[in-house]
């Protein structure tokens, strides 16, 4: 029978502890400041909303499990799958805290809605407080040079591997919006190009949070993930000269934004969104190349928390 203390301390009394409670502070009060006045409509609002409440739940479920040591009875990596919860709502209430502000808050507060506005505002500085409580986490998690390194998602290169995702995430969300890539074959093949790297890409992030990491047939894990990036930089970079071509050249599109064009919901405005994150993204896996040579890390099937 175990004789320890039932409650992890660490969860509560350490930085990490602190960090995730500032996250639940943050996320309650800007949830709570919505939904009793400050408000949120069409799509950009049901996306901030979303974004709160999904990293609201998930830290509250990571905060129980760490703090019961019920972690240890799932079958996965508990130290990468925290770290990259915590860079992907990072990314999410970065994302919330842009897109709130700039189209729920207005630059002087109306005659008949200085309550309402000053709500928003709160809000938004809310967001931005859990955006560093998010950061804080992920500084917290990150290995450092000269350190053996428990979980790959704690490196430059597992973090970079969330960035990249959430990135196409924005790519495939210009490519719904009107982007017209049905037109043309090449931008046909951009876009499988996008979503063969966002699956690969996907397959290591879960390959890394189950603990999987032993070797993947003839390769062994770290091998593994620099041949998927090499892949990844090449198709991304064949990707990024075509969709501009093929969007932007007087041949096949327009290099300037129509006239008649309704903001919102112009082609052109989307092709735009998606060329310039797919240089971004671009750069990133050139990168995650350069820092996946350096990279070592031991690996573990279910390594035991540095936080238990």
């Amino acid at each position: 029978m175990d004789s320890g203390p039932l409650l992890n301390k660490k969860a509560l009394c350490s930085p990490l502890g602190a960090a995730r409670l500032c996250q639940l502070a943050a996320g309650c009060s800007v949830i709570a400041m919505v939904t009793h006045s400050a408000g949120f409509s069409g799509s950009q609002g049901v996306f901030c909303m979303a974004a709160w409440c999904f990293c609201f739940a998930m830290t509250v479920l990571v905060f129980f499990l760490d703090a019961t040591r019920l972690y240890s009875c799932l079958p996965v990596s508990w130290d990468n799958l925290t770290v990259t919860g915590a860079a992907f709502a990072t990314l999410m209430y970065v994302t919330a805290s842009v897109v709130y502000p700039l189209f729920f808050v207005e630059s002087e507060c109306p005659y008949a809605g200085c309550e309402v506005w000053n709500f928003r505002i709160a809000v938004s500085v809310c967001s931005i407080l859990g955006t560093l409580a998010y950061g804080a986490e992920v500084a917290l998690c990150r290995a450092r040079p000269g350190q053996a390194v428990v979980g790959y998602m704690a490196t430059v290169s597992g973090l970079l591997k969330v960035v990249q995702g959430f990135v196409a995430c924005i790519i495939f969300g210009a490519l719904a919006n009107g982007s017209e890539y049905t037109r043309y074959a090449a931008t046909i093949y951009c876009v499988a190009v996008y979503a063969f790297c966002f699956v690969l890409t996907a397959v290591v992030v879960i390959m890394t949070v189950c603990g999987r990491t032993k070797a993947v047939r003839c390769l062994s894990f770290d091998r593994f993930v620099v041949v998927c990036t090499l892949l990844e930089v090449l198709l991304y970079l064949s990707a990024s000269v075509v969709w501009p071509v093929f969007c932007f050249d007087t041949k096949y599109g327009s290099p300037w934004r129509p006239s008649s064009c309704p903001r919102g919901k112009c082609s052109w405005d989307s092709k735009v969104v998606v060329a310039v994150f797919s240089f971004v993204n671009f750069g990133l896996y050139v990168a995650d190349l350069i820092y996946s040579q350096r990279l070592r890390f031991v690996t573990s099937h279910r390594p035991v928390s540095s936080r238990a």
